[in-house]
């Protein structure tokens, strides 16, 4: 277990307003979980709890600037999702905590709308990591569209955050589209539905997963309190001596 946060009030968080007056003469460190109208908070919150993360929930992007790591969750479209992170300016605001380092988890649509384009709505997205989002394309007339249900995410490259998931390990799925990332050194984690997708992916102090961990049992809170540990350094150990994960 981590030691726990000190408990800052949700609503605060969200108002503009009791926001400043509450940074007047005063710092703070939190874990933010995003709030942009997609869904699946409470889950997420629940499972920071139960791993000792004081986390809360924030709308207004000023909250981003304070974080001390960011949880970007979400279910729903990608068209959707992206006018309401443009609309509260919360897509200038990730952006610019990934260029200060600042550890981030996408869960699910989270993670999709991290990739440069979704072809849910054919959706210019955030760009935080090269790629696409494409909707599966199935053959075997067994297998539904939503992928739902306990799967197996097979790692393929070690990342802190996925410490400790073994083979065989599952998680719970929910989605008709993955990601497809430009660069191989950004795929962590393969899942096989009629053949393999990609189930999370990494750059840098940013990890997005397809997969619902709040959702799965121990095995995602393990991941959260992993997370609740990282301080958001990696480099994937597919890039050659002296590369870079600039893409």
């Amino acid at each position: 277990m981590v030691p726990a946060q000190p408990c800052i009030s949700s609503e605060f968080l969200s108002d503009p307003l009791v926001f400043a007056a509450f940074q007047i003469g005063r710092a703070f460190t939190v874990t933010l979980i995003l709030d942009y109208d997609a869904g699946n908070l409470g889950s997420v919150k629940r499972a920071c709890s139960e791993v000792g993360l004081q986390a809360e929930f924030a709308a207004h992007p000023d909250a981003l600037e304070q974080a001390e790591r960011i949880i970007f969750p979400g279910v729903g479209a990608a068209g959707s999702a992206m006018r309401s992170l443009r609309e509260r300016g919360l897509d200038t605001a990730l952006k610019n905590a990934i260029a200060k380092g600042t550890p981030l988890l996408g869960i699910c649509l989270g993670m999709q709308v991290s990739l440069d384009h979704s072809e849910e709505n054919d959706t210019p997205t955030l760009g935080l990591l090269g790629g696409r989002v494409q909707r599966f394309k199935l053959n075997r007339p067994e297998l539904k569209i939503p992928h739902m249900g306990w799967n197996e995410v097979k790692v393929q490259q070690s990342h802190p955050v996925l410490a400790g998931i073994e083979p065989g390990d599952e998680f719970y799925f929910v989605h008709g589209y993955y990601p497809m990332p430009t660069a191989p050194e950004h795929v962590l984690t393969l899942t096989e539905y009629e053949g393999d997708f990609v189930s999370a992916v990494g750059k840098n102090n940013y990890i997005g997963t397809q997969f619902h961990p709040e959702k799965s049992g121990q095995v995602g809170l393990r991941l959260f309190e992993n997370f609740a540990r990282w301080d958001g350094v990696w480099q994937s150990s597919a890039l050659p001596e002296g590369g870079s994960n600039a893409q």
